[in-house]
Formats: C-alpha cells, structure tokens, sequence
C-alpha cells in the first residue's frame, strides 16, 4: 500500500520523492536538526514529518543519518557524517567521548551552546508537564529561570565509577552499551583520580567488576571494587578496597553566622555524594539564600538527604531552637554519625522518604533531592499535605522534575524561584533548584 512516505533513493543515497515508501531501518536519510532532546540526541524531521531522534549531530549541523529503529510517528539514528557543520560544533574535549565512551555526549559543543541548548530542553520539558498544573503560575521562564554553570568546566568530577573489561582494564563504558572503552580517559574526571588506573602504566583489576575511584576534598584518593551495577542503581557493598582509608572527607563552608569554618563529613567512597568539585558548596549557598525568611515552625527536612550534607545550612536558616531530620534510605550514607551535624540538632533517619513522612514532625522548610526518578506524585502530594512554608526541590532529570513540579502545583504550591544549575559541563545533564510557596499564604498555625 502506499502510504506517501519516501525510501532513500539507490543513486544519491538519500530520500527519493519520486518513488514514495515506507522508511525502514538502514536507510540514510540527509537531515538537518534543529533543537536537541533530553537525553543527548538531536532533533530532525524526515521528509515525511516524522521527529527523527539522531546521535552523533547538533542543531544546524546537515548530517547523513543511518536509520536504526523506524516506528509509527518517530525514528531513531546514527549520524554517518556531517556534511556540513554547525557553527557551534568544535572539536571534542574529550578522548573517551571520542572514541565512543558514553561520558562527554556535549564536549563537541561550544559552552555558550550548551548553555542555550540545556535552557530550551528545560523550558520544553516545563511548557510540557508542569505549566497546565498552575505551578508556574506568574514565573516567567524567558525572564525569571536563572541560569548558572558550575567552573570547571574540565577536570570537575571528583567521583567516577568505571567498568573492568575481561582483560582487566578499566575505562568508561561506551555509549549506550556494557562495553568498556580502556585506556582512554574521560576529561571530566579529575586527572589524578585516573593516575595508574586509566591510560599509561594502568594496573589490571578483576574482570567484570566496577571501580569507584573518589579524590575527596583532602586530596585523598579512594580505590575500591564493586559488583557491577543495574544503570541508573547504586551498589553499596565494596568487594574490595585498594587503596584509601575507609571513608572519604569532604567538606562545605559552615553556615554564616556559626562561628565554624567547616562543616566536615565522613562517609564509605560508595555513598552518595555531589559529584562536581563546587556543586555541594554552590547548592548550600542557594539554600541560605532562597529560604532565608521567618519561620513559625523550626522544624526542617532533609529528604533524600544523603549523609546530611543540607542539614547545618536549614538549620542555620531556622534559627535558634531549630530541629532538622534528615531521611535517606542508604545504609552507607546513615550508618555513621557526622562529624559536620554535631554543632546543630540535626536527627538522621535511615529509612525511605515515602515510608518516612508520617513519622515527621510538622516542618516550616523542606529541603528535597530525589534521585534520576524524581520524588513522584505521592511523595508531594505527602509532604505537601503537611503544610510547609517553602519547599526547595532539587531535580537532576528535567522530565522527572517537570512532572514532580506539576505535582507541587496541584497540591497548592507555586514557583517561587528557579534555576538551572549545569553542574555537569560538556554532557547532556543538568540540575535544576527551585524555591516553592503555597499558592495561598498560611494564615496562621
């Protein structure tokens, strides 16, 4: 039947108008993106209309694409060549990007682009999920989304997990497969931390495993084995440790006002901990700043709160008599008393935040970092119900945190303020804060 949709023609290796088919897989088509997608690709058109979802190319680049996967309304494909190239195209930062590693997806994007490029997946994603909710009601996101990338750009990840290969080598893994790409390193790792590890005079370690490598805020370098991981999953239990004391330090400027220097904390190489040098410090900064205001209940929550990272500043926000509870499912990151938490009242709970809500105590400020999923729509809807004055989200996906937004709006929050944070420079992520009231002002308690 035909159905008008056109199939590349034999002489010039593109669609052919004259003889219209269905697309199928294989074939190359000439494309021109035109925005990206959340998750790394670009976006085409084929002849026919249908989106086209394109590795290897940028907007404005005119690329010959393979086709790999042909559905009803889109396509899938791999960019062949680059005909002609975007004017913000430049050559790729990084050699294990280069060679296939699914690490520095944006390294051959100019830094002003990725900025640009990162602002309109954002939007999308918002315009997408969140505005019919009504939580973005009077937040203008052309005016009002502050927009800030982390420095460095290069050399900033100061935690690496990396895949071993049958032969004992380690190296990141490449894009979209299991398959280790060794001997080539990644630049947004800190150098040191691949020293011996990756490229030169590496050292075998056991096939099959993972390694998570952590230079702390010491300068300390922690080496230890893992099993390896279900993507997007943490493994906590270490295999192995090779080099490193037990537990990595790290630490944040203290809260103005405390009289501390530092607020210092002590945790397994395996707990979750920011993975950009300045992220923790930069995120503890917005957290003073956007929630500085009078509370009537001096109760905070650190959800997903890790090792307690937030704790010292929402209960330096609080003020005096001040109580934080911090609740995080990771026995890594729980298991041992902070040093940072022992100046302030800050209570931590090893549990899961949906199970935990019930148990809490009425909160003024809410502080919550949900991993890649988001928190989800019962999670709001939970802590919403509980009636705090402000809540400051934190989101590491745009899709997951635009639908957890259109959760805050129906559950009577608005936008406050909100910022894309690139704490990832040269890849395609990005975080996202937000500061968020009641739609209507408590009144009273």
């Amino acid at each position: 039947m035909d159905d008008g949709i056109s199939t590349p023609d034999a002489s010039t290796n593109s669609v052919s108008k004259a003889e219209p088919e269905v697309l199928r897989v294989g074939d190359e088509l000439m494309l021109t993106p035109t925005t990206m997608a959340h998750g790394g690709e670009a976006i085409a058109h084929a002849p026919d209309g249908r989106v086209v979802f394109v590795t290897g190319a940028i907007p404005g680049d005119t690329a010959r694409v393979t086709l790999t996967k042909v559905k009803k309304n889109w396509a899938r494909g791999e960019t062949t060549s680059i005909e002609q190239t975007s004017p913000d195209r430049v050559d790729p930062a990084c050699p294990a990007a280069e060679a296939g590693a699914g690490c520095c997806d944006y390294s051959h994007i100019t830094p002003a682009a990725q900025e640009r490029l990162k602002r309109e997946i954002l939007v999308g994603q918002l315009d997408k999920f969140a505005r019919p909710s009504g939580v973005l009601t009077g937040f203008d996101l052309a005016i009002d989304l502050e927009q800030d990338t982390l420095a460095p750009q290069t050399g900033w990840r100061t935690r690496v997990r990396l895949g071993v290969g049958e032969d004992g080598r380690a190296g990141m893994r490449r894009a979209r497969s299991h398959d280790v790409i060794a001997g080539v390193r990644c630049t947004q790792v800190n150098q040191e931390a691949l020293d011996g590890i990756v490229g030169p005079g590496a050292r075998s370690f056991t096939p099959g495993a993972e390694l998570v490598v952590v230079v702390d805020s010491r300068g300390e370098r922690h080496v230890v084995e893992t099993q390896r991981a279900q993507r997007g999953k943490r493994i906590e239990h270490i295999e192995t440790r090779i080099e490193g004391e037990e537990a990595v330090t790290e630490a944040v400027p203290a809260p103005i006002g405390t009289g501390l220097d530092e607020a210092v904390f002590r945790f397994p190489p395996t707990a979750f901990w920011q993975a950009h040098t300045t992220a923790p410090a930069t995120y503890c900064r917005y957290i003073a700043d956007w929630a500085e205001d009078t509370y009537a209940r001096p109760v905070g929550w650190d959800l997903y709160g890790g090792v307690g990272l937030f704790g010292p500043e929402i209960s330096g926000v609080l003020g005096s008599g001040a109580h934080v509870v911090s609740v995080d499912y990771s026995a890594a990151a729980t298991r041992d008393p902070q040093p940072a938490l022992e100046h302030f009242d800050v209570e931590v709970r090893n549990q899961k935040v949906e199970a935990s809500i019930d148990g809490l105590p009425d909160p003024g400020l809410v502080v919550l970092d949900p991993p890649r999923t988001g928190a989800g729509s019962d999670v709001v809807h939970a802590v919403a119900a509980r009636n705090p004055q402000r809540v400051i989200h934190i989101g590491c996906d745009p899709a997951t945190f635009a639908r957890d937004l259109a959760a805050w709006g129906e559950a009577g929050y608005t936008v406050e303020r909100m910022a894309l944070i690139d704490a990832f420079p040269n890849t395609h992520h990005f975080e996202v804060l937000t500061s968020l009231i009641p739609a209507v002002p408590h009144t009273g308690e």
